[in-house]
């Protein structure tokens, strides 16, 4: 992994990443979908180790969406799988990196022996401070604004909250992120171009960076490029370049 070219007082924040393509690099292989899953985990590893060596604060991971239920029955066993045996792998990894885990989504819906294992591992890591790595599971972005709605509408009309003093931190107080800053970078792998229903609201502002690089196949080296890319941008959140300069 070549740093070399990055600045490290220029680092995003808060990297997102749709890990997509898994599927697809199996089927290039003759293989079944299920061992692009088994080989992705690689990828997680390697990302995650390397973010945390980078010195990124927030690392969050699309690991399964609301819609990834719809999936055959087969495929979402093997994820769900490989979900708990990675937590039970990692768990040392995470605390020899001083990385607390943290996971958003409809969290409820996960078989309870996954739910069982993320949130022993939570606990476990719950005071690590180098870097927060949330796994998006059973997440989608509409789901979860319309949940913020439901719930603010509830407070308003409680008197606990009065409309009139609803702003966007009202909102993110709402959100599954509460804790989390503004996504800076997001990058999908695969080629696929669209955002998934992946933190809609948290995006606002990132820098999106698409990649061809199915996901088993992304390095830490495709990780600095991502980086790079994201540091020789001109970030200017509706103002003028004049006004950045």
């Amino acid at each position: 992994m070549d740093t070399s070219k990055i600045n490290k007082d220029k680092l995003p924040n808060h990297l997102a990443i749709i890990m997509d393509g898994n599927g697809r690099w199996a089927k290039q292989k003759g293989l079944i979908r299920a061992v692009g899953h088994e080989n992705g985990t690689k990828s997680v590893r390697e990302t995650v180790e390397a973010s945390a060596k980078l010195g990124i604060k927030n690392l969050t991971l699309y690991a399964f969406s609301t819609e990834n239920w719809n999936r055959p029955k087969l495929e979402v066993d093997t994820l769900m799988r490989l979900l708990v045996a990675s937590l039970k792998k990692e768990i040392k990894t995470l605390q020899k990196n001083n990385i607390k885990l943290n996971a958003i989504g409809n969290l409820n819906n996960l078989p309870k022996k996954v739910l069982k294992e993320l949130n022993e591992v939570i606990e476990c890591t719950k005071n690590n401070t180098h870097m927060t790595l949330t796994l998006a599971l059973s997440y989608g972005s509409r789901d979860e604004l319309l949940n913020a709605v439901k719930e603010i509408s509830h407070k308003v009309k409680n008197n606990i909250i009065s409309s009139e003093n609803i702003d966007e931190s009202i909102i993110n107080e709402h959100l599954y992120t509460q804790n989390l800053p503004d996504v800076d970078l997001l990058i999908r792998t695969s080629g696929e171009q669209r955002i998934s229903n992946f933190l809609l609201w948290q995006i606002a502002y990132a820098e999106l960076y698409f990649t061809s690089v199915l996901w088993p196949d992304f390095t830490q080296q495709h990780l600095c490029d991502a980086i790079i890319e994201y540091q020789n941008r001109e970030r200017r959140f509706g103002k003028t370049s004049e006004q950045i300069s």
